[in-house]
């Protein structure tokens, strides 16, 4: 009588069972489901601090299916994953979220194939606070992450003439953000119109190797001063690993150090070597700053890039038909 294939041994770790964890966590990710835990494990001292009760989407990416987004929490979470409630203005529904509080919560994502932490921008007792203003500086299609150091110091510039200054981190994936903490309660529209000044005034300092269009055929290989994370848009937390090949993490940086790095360098396996005990993110975040009140006025003035991309992709399609048909 066949026994057949033995049964993997169980295991746990806090009271939460992990199961399946010498299997590759993606294709070409070349790090194990058991890599996954064991840094959302290490790392798990400064990934709650960025993450603590904030509505939390992550991104899970499940043995031959395509990766996708989860902000509803599943029928099947633990009773003790803390979270909370948010109305979705969308779907007219309400979405369960977790909030990323504790060890407990990272050990049950990881075996859950959570490789992407996306916390929102505002506190869940704050919904309409956002915590940070955010840019994201994404280089052309084939350009180099040099073009995205470009942007981000660009921004920089653009932020000190305001009296302001941010820190920096690598995407994870292409790109760099820049974080700058506010003070004060302003108005969500108020920081988003304050992320677009900071984007225009950082494109005319040199127009020729940056842009704020939001229509990609429209960048001409410009890197590409992103203002749009606001309202309700998520971002990668820092030290959040990313589904990429080699399972690049969003490292914090200091910036002198942007030119020196690769976003590659960066990586589950090799991050907490270099953190050893510090906490860059932590260290390196500038004291809240309240937003400076020309750049408020400055940025509404300046059309919602969303909303303008709508429409002009609709005024190009009607001329394309009108075209076609003459």
């Amino acid at each position: 009588m066949s026994r057949g294939k033995a049964a993997e041994p169980k295991e746990e770790r806090d009271g939460v069972p992990l199961t399946n964890l010498d299997q590759e966590i993606f294709p070409d990710a070349g790090a194990t489901k058991r890599d996954l835990v064991d840094y959302l494990d290490a790392m798990s001292d400064r990934l709650i601090p960025v993450l603590r009760d904030r509505p939390l989407s992550v991104i899970r990416v499940l043995r031959g299916q395509d990766q996708f987004m989860q902000k509803n929490l599943p029928k099947y979470t633990p009773d003790w994953i803390p979270r909370t409630t948010v109305w979705a203005e969308a779907s007219h529904r309400e979405v369960t979220y977790a909030l990323g509080n504790d060890r407990r919560t990272l050990l049950w994502f990881g075996n859950q194939r959570a490789v992407e932490y996306h916390p929102a921008l505002a506190l869940a007792g704050t919904p309409h606070r956002q915590t940070h203003l955010i840019m994201d500086l994404d280089p052309p299609d084939g350009g180099g992450f040099e073009l995205a150091v470009l942007g981000a110091r660009l921004v920089r510039e653009a932020l000190a003439g305001a009296g302001m200054t941010g820190a920096v981190k690598t995407s994870g994936s292409k790109g760099v953000h820049v974080f700058v903490p506010l003070a004060g309660d302003p108005a969500p529209e108020d920081v988003a119109a304050a992320q677009r000044a900071v984007a225009a005034r950082a494109e005319r300092i040199d127009p020729e190797r940056a842009t704020t269009a939001f229509i990609r055929e429209d960048r001409h290989g410009k890197v590409f001063l992103d203002a749009t994370r606001a309202g309700g848009a998520t971002v990668a937390a820092a030290y959040s690993p990313r589904i990429r090949p080699g399972v690049p993490v969003s490292f914090p940086l200091g910036w002198d150090e942007l030119d020196e790095v690769t976003p590659g360098d960066f990586t589950i396996r090799t991050a907490i070597e270099i953190l050893k005990d510090g906490d860059p993110w932590a260290s390196g975040m500038p004291a809240p700053q309240t937003l400076d009140p020309g750049l408020i006025a400055e940025g509404h003035t300046i059309p919602v890039a969303r909303v303008q991309a709508m429409h002009e992709g609709k005024r190009r399609a009607r001329a394309r038909r009108e075209e076609s048909g003459s």
